[in-house]
């Protein structure tokens, strides 16, 4: 039963929060308005009338109790899908999730970076398919529904209830895209993880095939919040909502060939996700050298960065400064050479280069990525 599987492992983050507020299911709200920096204008990439919104899902399990306690009901360990949303769109640090209260209400987070887009955590122990909630309502305009499940728990419930969220959604909403966060796989020995990821991929594939489900459109990812597997896997499951991929892919492809990168990346430098890379395969050591690498750019940009749109209006040399796009080169990193080059506001451009002769083509280098720069701006302005 054709699924593609994604897997990843390993560090951390830290940076500023982003908006929070516990909501009712409510129809989203329309996209803010165009970003600005300096003179150029950059608008939210084009999804037409509402944000696409992120579905958070999971399952908090409940066990009775013996008839002698005054409460009857106990809560199993949580999926972790709070501690997902917390680490990677509020810079939270995984240590500090051990924290978190167990979600009850519906959490909106909004997203104003590259796109304008929500994450709505939604609490694990409603069943939002049984007829008393506004189905319409809640899954309108849903771009992506994420799925964690807790790999140290008993997984068949979680399993069932997926397969019967897909199936039910299917028909009423074709478009939306699933992916199953098979999450806490870090504390499992490295035999017992292969077979526990295997058999949650098998068994949920099995169901949806006995269904009459064919081909869903099911992605698995294995994921942890104390490594880099959750920013690689969150990075494709936000490809997915973006229309243009394919356009960005091969403006990649042609800037790693001239360029003779290995491997490049488009980065939203808030969140640490990629929204699209060259299609060379990717492992997961190059992921987290171009991560750290803007966690260091974005900590020198906290102590000496300064807002150039108030310098503009000055001498004719500070101008042009001001208009210059930021750039950053490290060399001797893993043999390798990391090149970044500020898109805009929101977006970055990184090459990693292994070749020993990089620094002397620079002067080409810049000459091509300006080139990107400028037709990727053309794409974004006409999104």
């Amino acid at each position: 039963m054709p699924s593609s599987v994604g897997t990843a492992d390993q560090s951390q983050s830290s940076q500023g929060p982003i908006p929070q507020e516990s909501t009712d299911a409510q129809p989203p709200t329309e996209p803010s308005p165009e970003y600005t920096n300096g003179e150029i204008r950059y608008p939210p990439m084009g999804f037409g009338k509402h944000k696409p919104k992120m579905l958070l899902m999971g399952l908090k399990r409940y066990l009775q109790k013996p008839p002698t306690s005054l409460s009857h009901l106990l809560t199993s360990p949580r999926s972790g899908k709070s501690s997902i949303s917390s680490v990677v769109f509020r810079k939270m640090a995984p240590s500090d999730t051990l924290f978190l209260e167990a979600t009850t209400t519906i959490h909106k987070e909004s997203m104003q970076s590259f796109m304008d887009f929500q994450i709505w955590d939604m609490p694990g122990q409603i069943d939002y398919l049984d007829g008393s909630f506004d189905i319409p309502s809640i899954f309108a305009n849903v771009g992506s529904i994420v799925w964690v499940i807790d790999a140290q728990d008993n997984y068949m419930e979680p399993i069932s209830r997926v397969t019967d969220t897909i199936l039910q959604l299917t028909d009423l909403h074709p478009e939306i895209k699933y992916s199953i966060f098979i999450h806490k796989t870090d504390s499992l020995t490295e035999d017992y993880r292969g077979d526990t990821i295997r058999d949650i991929m098998q068994k949920t594939s099995d169901e949806l095939f006995d269904s009459g489900l064919e081909n869903p459109p099911v992605n698995f990812f294995a994921t942890s919040i104390y490594d880099h597997s959750i920013f690689e896997a969150f990075s494709k499951v936000i490809q997915g909502l973006v229309p243009q991929l394919p356009t960005y892919e091969a403006l990649l492809d042609t800037v790693a060939a001239s360029c003779r990168f290995q491997k490049v990346y488009i980065f939203d430098v808030m969140s640490k996700v990629y929204i699209a890379s060259n299609t060379t395969p990717s492992d997961l050591g190059t992921y987290e050298l171009c991560s750290d690498f803007i966690n260091a750019i974005m900590d020198l940009s906290d102590m000496y960065g300064w807002d150039r749109k108030q310098e503009q209006g000055t001498d004719e040399r500070t101008k042009d400064i001001c208009t210059q796009t930021a750039e950053s080169m490290v060399s001797g990193v893993r043999n390798c050479t990391l090149y970044l080059r500020e898109i805009n506001a929101f977006l970055a451009f990184i090459g990693v280069s292994r070749e020993p002769k990089f620094q002397q083509e620079k002067a080409m280098v810049d000459f091509n990525i300006q080139t990107f720069q400028d037709t990727l701006l053309q794409v974004l302005e006409r999104s």
